[in-house]
């Protein structure tokens, strides 16, 4: 037996290709032999970026004592989280039951059968090596005790992921969530609860469009303080741009470093709608500089986006980021140096480790030009240094949300550069990631993965291709989306208004994962619930609309009673709420333009926007809508019931107005 990774298309699972340890990727040849050799199955699931994953790796992966022992009397099977989500969802929630908590590296001792009788985490080597000597010595001696803990686990599993009840999002529960949030939320730090403190993205949607549909003025003061909070602290890169992962500290200070694709698109699009609504300069900056960290860093040579940046750079987590006063006095003077370490918070203390800072911009630079060239001085600087290696693997569903982003501030921030780019990925996506008419869930230098594409794959992509096609007016990504929602209804509803996050004719684990919480990305179910909304309001079709609101009502539960982790259900029940809110924009020249970009400026959170010539074949909205005099015209409609036609701006914006007054009322 040996080592069996080295044709992985995982980043993650080639990191481990050169180790000791005879790993396997997940499949059914895995258990095989685990019952040919009546011996259990070790499951290790982590991801490419993950710093404690790198640790487990050094310590005990690359160790030949402890790769002896996993060989002789263990099938040792690796598992990407990023590829396989299925595969983690079940197991995550059986190590979280277990073990009181769950994380990466996760690690799962199974039956042959997939059955997990004991899961953990991290383990450090020692301990690792006597958990290999316990979990032996009770395969062999207490073979009974554990096979019957295999199987309540797996019934476990299966009752955990039964169907809530139907729970309707409506517009009490929306104040409700808010309230609870605000409860929940850090007055002195922003963000919601104690450290660690993650990104908030779908929550913070939720709150900008509630204020948009109602006006309340403390769901947009909790997303101005947690923006600016996370903007000026050392969780932002203040000289490259771009979002770490989390922060270990309540203020924001000192991030776990890496930088995911999944966060970034959501970010950039809360920062894109804060400026939308209040014009702020620092949202409309950071907006700008993390598009321009996601065309720099993370854009791939087939024109998608890779799913993250490591923690650490030659295994010292933080070296590539973190400064000392004397290193930026080295770059930028005695004198700039002191000068940009005041501004940026670097301290011969040290907020980090061994004395060195992480970059904070707790307050605009007195001389903006002194403090760009500054910024680009020392950002030339770090290039120099060690660079975290980049995970280069797309993911169908981040892809998704990055479309979704860009295509959004091409057209608010006047961009054609991003709009170029959303439309590259979305291109690539599609040819690459569509095989025989199903989605698959990632590819690696254009060569897609065997892992089929999960529901939020579906969702989120989709998402980005409505998004996509309000921006552009191109018919062919409505048609995409209208295919992959097609394929979401047909093979991942469970016949109660819910979706479950695998296909019907996926691959068969102890239990179908269904999981209708928000965490740092939408969940399947209100990806595609989203998705479903905006397409309803496009085309008009009440099927699509009717399968929203069952998915809304799916994850009511969950909103009710923790909206922290249903951030991107409340934000599609926001929509529900305030629409559909329909403009439909006929011409092609710059008075039709203008009447576009008046229509993109509504904050309402149940507008969509159609633009093209009238009548444009495969655009519902466009339908008998003509040309007004020979000239651009606006339609404003609510439900395809539609106010008289305007010509100017001024008209416009004030529909729109009373458009969202009504929808407020």
């Amino acid at each position: 037996m040996s080592n069996r990774l080295a044709g992985a298309t995982s980043p993650y699972l080639l990191q481990h290709a050169d180790n000791p340890v005879h790993w396997q990727e997940w499949g059914e040849a895995a258990f095989a032999e685990a019952r040919r050799r009546d011996v259990p199955v070790l499951l290790s699931i982590g991801y490419a970026a993950c710093h404690w994953c790198h640790v487990m790796a050094h310590e005990s992966f690359e160790d030949p004592d402890v790769a002896a022992v996993l060989n002789s009397g263990f099938v040792a099977v690796k598992v990407d989280r990023e590829e396989r989500p299925d595969i983690d969802a079940v197991y995550m929630t059986a190590t979280t039951a277990m073990s009181g908590q769950g994380g990466w590296p996760m690690t799962c001792f199974l039956t042959p059968d997939g059955e997990p009788f004991f899961c953990g985490t991290y383990y450090p080597r020692a301990q690792f090596l006597q958990l290999l000597g316990a979990v032996r010595e009770a395969w062999t001696t207490r073979r009974a005790q554990v096979d019957a803990t295999g199987a309540n686990v797996a019934r476990a599993l299966a009752q955990m992921t039964r169907a809530a009840t139907p729970d309707a999002l409506d517009a009490e529960a929306l104040d409700d969530a808010v309230a609870a949030l605000a409860r929940d939320f850090d007055e002195a730090n922003g963000g919601f609860g104690d450290a660690p403190k993650f990104p908030p993205s779908s929550v913070l949607e939720f709150l900008l469009r509630h204020h948009a549909r109602t006006g309340d003025a403390d769901a947009l003061r909790m997303v101005e303080a947690t923006c600016e909070a996370m903007a000026r602290g050392g969780m932002y890169d203040q000289l490259a741009g771009g979002f770490a992962r989390y922060s270990v500290d309540a203020r924001w200070i000192v991030p776990h470093f890496e930088k995911m694709l999944y966060d970034n698109a959501q970010l950039l699009r809360d920062y894109l709608h804060l400026h939308r609504a209040t014009g702020s300069s620092l949202a409309e900056r950071v907006a700008r500089e993390t598009a321009d960290f996601l065309l720099r860093d993370l854009r791939t040579a087939e024109g998608a986006f890779a799913s993250s940046l490591d923690a650490d750079a030659d295994g010292v987590e933080g070296l590539t980021y973190a400064w000392t006063p004397r290193q930026l006095a080295e770059v930028l003077g005695p004198d700039d140096g002191a000068r940009a370490a005041a501004l940026l918070a670097v301290t011969e203390l040290g907020t980090f480790e061994h004395g060195s800072s992480t970059l904070q911009l707790r307050r605009d630079p007195d001389d903006p030009a002194w403090w760009a060239d500054a910024r680009r001085r020392l950002l030339v600087a770090r290039d120099r240094r060690p660079q975290p290696a980049r995970d280069d693997k797309v993911v169908t569903s981040w892809n998704g949300l990055t479309i979704a982003a860009l295509a959004e501030a091409g057209v608010l921030m006047a961009e054609p550069g991003y709009l170029d780019a959303a439309r590259e990925c979305a291109a690539h996506v599609l040819g690459a990631h569509l095989v025989d008419g199903r989605l698959r869930r990632a590819s690696r230098d254009g060569a897609v993965g065997a892992a089929a594409g999960v529901a939020d794959d579906h969702g989120n992509l989709a998402e980005g291709l409505l998004a996509l096609h309000q921006a552009t007016g191109e018919v062919r990504w409505l048609e995409a989306a209208g295919e992959l929602l097609e394929i979401g209804l047909a093979h991942f509803a469970d016949g109660a208004g819910g979706f479950f996050d695998v296909a019907d004719d996926a691959e068969r684990l102890v239990t179908r994962p269904r999981d209708p919480s928000d965490n740092v990305e939408p969940s399947g179910q209100s990806s595609l619930a989203g998705a479903l909304l905006t397409y309803s309001a496009l085309t008009g079709s009440s099927r699509h609309r009717e399968a929203a609101e069952g998915a809304l009502a799916a994850a009511g539960a969950v909103a009710r009673s923790a909206p922290r982790f249903a951030g991107w259900s409340l934000a599609v029940a926001e929509a529900a709420a305030a629409g559909p809110l329909q403009v439909a924009v006929v011409g092609d020249d710059d008075a039709a333009r203008e009447l576009a970009a008046v229509a993109r400026a509504s904050t309402s959170p149940g507008l969509v926007v159609a633009v093209g010539a009238p009548d444009a074949p495969g655009v519902p909205l466009l339908a008998d809508r003509p040309l007004v005099r020979g000239g651009a015209a606006a339609y404003v409609c609510r439900g395809f019931v539609c106010d008289l036609p305007v010509t100017t701006a001024e008209d416009l914006a004030a529909q729109l107005g009373g458009a969202v007054r009504q929808g407020s009322a």
